[in-house]
């Protein structure tokens, strides 16, 4: 518990919103994700609840989030206004944290119903601020794969985790 709460530290610490929306290009849109401590905790906490869900939850939530991300990009884009967005990022960090420590049990159709949800939010928020002059559909093309990426990251951790647990017992 103590090394969660030390990389949670880390990363809180680390990761400033000035660097967020640097650069243009499919590297740039990559980056981001990683940057912003919102989406990062979100993200590890999205693919961290998937592999404690089991099953086929474990593609399926995250494709969820990653699939109503997009739709929300593109809401941000054509700005199509979309109420409490800022609320709702900063409610997706601890509800979706909150459901991967606790391992909250849920059919996987709510799984993917409360991620995608939250996934609106991040999507719009960073479709209304697609850097100027940046291929929308190139830095989201990053931005996608690098939630994925992150997404997997929170998988691989959780899973490690149950391990050892189960060996402890």
């Amino acid at each position: 518990m103590k090394r969660i709460a030390l990389i949670a530290t880390l990363v809180l610490v680390s990761a400033t919103p000035a660097f967020a929306h640097a650069g243009h290009g499919i590297a740039s849109g990559f980056l981001h994700p990683f940057l912003g401590w919102d989406h990062l905790i979100a993200m590890l906490a999205v693919g961290a609840w998937a592999a404690t869900l089991g099953n086929r939850a474990k593609w399926a939530v995250p494709a969820a989030f990653v699939s109503a991300m997009i739709v929300g990009g593109v809401f941000g884009m054509a700005g199509i206004e979309m109420p409490f967005v800022e609320t709702m990022i900063l409610a997706s960090v601890l509800v979706l944290a909150g459901l991967a420590i606790a391992r909250v049990k849920l059919p996987v159709w709510s799984g993917m119903a409360i991620v995608g949800l939250f996934a609106l939010a991040h999507g719009y928020a960073h479709g209304a601020e697609i850097p100027e002059g940046a291929n929308a559909w190139v830095f989201g093309a990053g931005f996608a794969a690098a939630t994925s990426l992150i997404h997997a990251l929170g998988a691989v951790s959780a899973l490690a985790v149950m391990r050892m647990k189960a060996v402890r017992a």
